[in-house]
């Protein structure tokens, strides 16, 4: 009587482990239908890039200066900590250009308040004055 009842509990034990295994429980993964209603994703509009005039950007004083440290203390149209450029070509002619040149070399205080430009002994006469008459040719007409 044993052996009757030992049989059918194996095949219980069996039949119960086949079919708790066999059925993978998962939650499929959402697939859109082609030619749904569903929007294509929208793409980003990069802004387009600035206008530069050939002369500006091909300017040898501005090269310069964006070569050197000034744009840290001064901008085009906007004070900084010095004067904006344009301020200063309003202030100052092409007769002011030597002075201005040497200016920049030498450094100082006391024309614009009393925070001191650097100075910048390692720039040529020359150069200096290729960044003056660029800052002179921004005058507002």
């Amino acid at each position: 009587m044993k052996t009757p009842f030992l049989n059918y509990a194996m095949i219980l034990i069996v039949s119960v482990l086949i079919f708790s295994c066999s059925k993978p429980e998962t939650t499929p993964i959402p697939q859109p239908e082609p030619y749904s209603s569903e929007s294509a994703p929208q793409t980003v509009e990069t802004p387009p890039a600035p206008v530069v005039s050939a002369k500006v950007s091909n300017d040898k004083g501005l090269k310069l200066i964006e070569g050197t440290d000034c744009l840290t203390c001064h901008k085009v149209d906007a004070k900084l900590i010095g004067p904006s450029y344009q301020k200063v070509a309003e202030k100052y002619s092409e007769a002011d250009l030597d002075m201005l040149a040497q200016k920049i070399i030498d450094g100082g205080k006391g024309n614009w308040g009393e925070i001191p430009m650097t100075a910048h002994t390692g720039l040529s006469k020359d150069n200096a004055k290729l960044m003056v008459k660029y800052i002179l040719s921004l005058k507002k007409q």
